[in-house]
């Protein structure tokens, strides 16, 4: 095992070697090979965060368990706690007060701001030359969506044509594909 700390010896900051591990750590400086006593580093605290966990048009309040110093970013893959249940979450918006944030480290962040991914509402518009029919597919986040492919929704058949990505992006060229829970919506042509 190894730590980072400042060495008295050589003055660098850099890993040192645990040689012991007792009431303090015995290490040994990777560069000059010093060995000396430094305090054993705090563990960190683990905080329950509260978590508002959408799904379609239902929200739940649940939590999420994150270490004190650990940041979290939009768009990073949680694991939420609803009363007995466990749901995977992907962080849309982190509170820290009365602002909103894109990363913060735990210990600043009063609410997140999540939505399911285990299993997502994928919105699919199927286009029959005279007129587009909007459709719903419920699936699990990690379905992949190829463009070129045919799927069907109803016993209709389509041709996956484009797709629209939850960031903006719009993805157009054949074979190209997109797991469930980065897509916004699902373009295609009846065949």
């Amino acid at each position: 095992m190894k730590t980072y700390c400042r060495c008295p010896s050589c003055g660098e900051e850099n890993d040192h070697a645990i040689l012991k591990e007792a009431g303090d750590l015995l290490v040994q400086c990777v560069d000059c090979g010093n060995i000396f006593h430094i305090r054993k580093p705090k563990e960190p605290e683990v905080l329950v965060i509260r978590t508002v966990v959408s799904d379609a048009e239902i929200s739940e309040v649940g939590n999420v368990e994150l270490l004190e110093d650990e940041i979290c970013g939009k768009g990073d893959l949680l694991v939420a706690e609803i009363g007995d249940e466990v749901f995977t979450v992907e962080v849309t918006g982190i509170e820290c007060g009365d602002k909103r944030r894109n990363r913060a480290k735990a210990y600043e962040i009063s609410t997140l701001w999540t939505r399911l991914v285990d299993e997502v509402v994928v919105k699919v518009s199927v286009h029959d030359k005279r007129r587009t029919i909007p459709y719903y597919i419920r699936c699990e986040g990690e379905r992949d969506f190829v463009i070129g492919e045919i799927e069907r929704i109803e016993k209709i058949p389509f041709r996956i044509t484009h797709i629209k990505l939850r960031d903006g992006a719009m993805m157009r060229k054949e074979g190209w594909k997109a797991y469930a829970r980065k897509i916004t919506r699902v373009y295609g042509t009846r065949v």
